[in-house]
């Protein structure tokens, strides 16, 4: 395996849900800072086109790799593929995950519950665990992991018991992996965003259900906002580290919501 070094701006980045909405804002962003970026999803056609395009947009190297992050054999080959092509990781962006309708709790099927059980939070888990075993082994060691929390990571929309419960469990893992990173030089950090301007928030144009029972249209903003916050917080020295970040639309139904 090759010893490519990381830079401060550079090295080599995952983004999981690279090939669509946040997670190729954020890919874009990261390669015009000096990364290497790999992205993954399950849909090949949909990530090559988009590692094209990526590369054509910002002159920088994009690797398109399918995975699914719910699989540990399908992580297991992604990092593999990682480790043989570039022989490191110096980024990991777990942004892979998925959503449901608002629906009542009672009336959520036990499938729907392990579907994003499975996308949003084993999927994390198991990207981490992999992105562990690489970044403790790599010369030089070390590296950082940056998990998509969501403002349901603190604060639930109506309806969302599934989403909402991984999101906070995100919260704890991304804790755990920042404690157990500390002797490897692995930082953890999380990006809590409120209303990213993309198609799975496109409803909110036209309103969504509200903690008072009313529907209301939210403002959203630019993802590009948030990617540039991700590359902030990659751009750190490993000495350094964002915890938690909250990147929101400012007049959204946040601060001070029932």
């Amino acid at each position: 395996m090759s010893e490519t070094s990381p830079t401060k701006q550079g090295g080599v980045a995952l983004v999981t849900g690279g090939g669509t909405g946040l997670g190729r804002a954020m890919a874009k962003a990261l390669g015009a800072a000096g990364y290497k970026v790999v992205i993954s999803g399950r849909r090949v056609d949909l990530l090559e086109t988009a590692a094209r395009e990526l590369a054509e947009e910002t002159g920088a190297e994009f690797l398109a790799v399918a995975a699914d992050v719910s699989d540990p054999v399908s992580v297991r080959t992604l990092f593999d593929a990682i480790a043989g092509r570039y022989g490191r990781l110096d980024l990991l962006v777990n942004n892979a995950g998925m959503g449901l309708p608002a629906v009542p709790m009672e009336e959520l099927s036990f499938e729907q519950w392990n579907a994003i059980v499975a996308a949003n939070l084993t999927g994390t888990f198991l990207c981490t665990q992999q992105a562990f075993r690489l970044m403790k082994s790599q010369v030089p060691h070390g590296g950082r992991i940056i998990n998509n929390g969501s403002i349901s990571a603190t604060t639930p929309r109506p309806h969302s018991a599934p989403y909402t419960a991984t999101k906070h469990a995100i919260t704890g893992l991304t804790k755990s992996t920042a404690l157990d990173g500390r002797p490897f030089d692995i930082a953890c950090g999380q990006i809590d965003i409120g209303n990213a301007a993309t198609d799975m928030t496109a409803r909110m144009s036209a309103g969504v259900l509200q903690a008072n029972g009313e529907i209301a249209a939210e403002p959203t903003i630019s993802a590009e906002h948030v990617a540039r916050a991700v590359v902030y917080m990659a751009s750190l020295p490993l000495e350094a580290n964002v915890l938690s970040m909250t990147v929101m639309a400012t007049q959204m139904p946040l601060v001070g919501r029932g």
